[in-house]
């Protein structure tokens, strides 16, 4: 059974830092290309990383570069993402996400397996 994991959301004021992280079972994780996700309310579905399945490929939304660093453990089978000077419009429900493959990408279309997020809420 697929199973994604994440852990690590909660509130932290503004200028703060957060550490996700999502635990994945059930596939080959080296397999799989991993992505990082949010959703505000009211709002659609954004990328914020994403990572190929080795860690030489990386790919950060404009508005998180500078700030957000999604890294991989393979012999662990996690993925995290620390987040870096949280403002409040970063707040929103982050969910990691698999994909199949080498390649990466960024449209959740192209995503195969999800986790049911964690909230992060940042006040100002």
């Amino acid at each position: 059974q697929v199973q994604l994991t994440e852990s690590g959301g909660g509130l932290v004021q503004a200028g703060g830092s957060l550490k996700l992280s999502c635990a994945a079972s059930g596939f080959t994780f080296n397999n799989y290309a991993m992505g990082w996700f949010r959703q505000a309310p009211g709002k659609q579905r954004e990328c914020v990383a994403a990572i190929n399945w080795r860690s030489s490929s990386t790919h950060y939304a404009d508005f998180v570069k500078g700030r957000f660093t999604i890294s991989r453990d393979n012999a662990k089978s996690l993925v995290y993402l620390q987040m870096n000077d949280l403002q409040p419009e970063d707040t929103a429900v982050y969910s990691c996400a698999a994909m199949e493959g080498i390649g990466l990408a960024y449209s959740a279309r192209e995503y195969d397996y999800w986790g049911q997020g964690t909230q992060v809420t940042v006040s100002s």
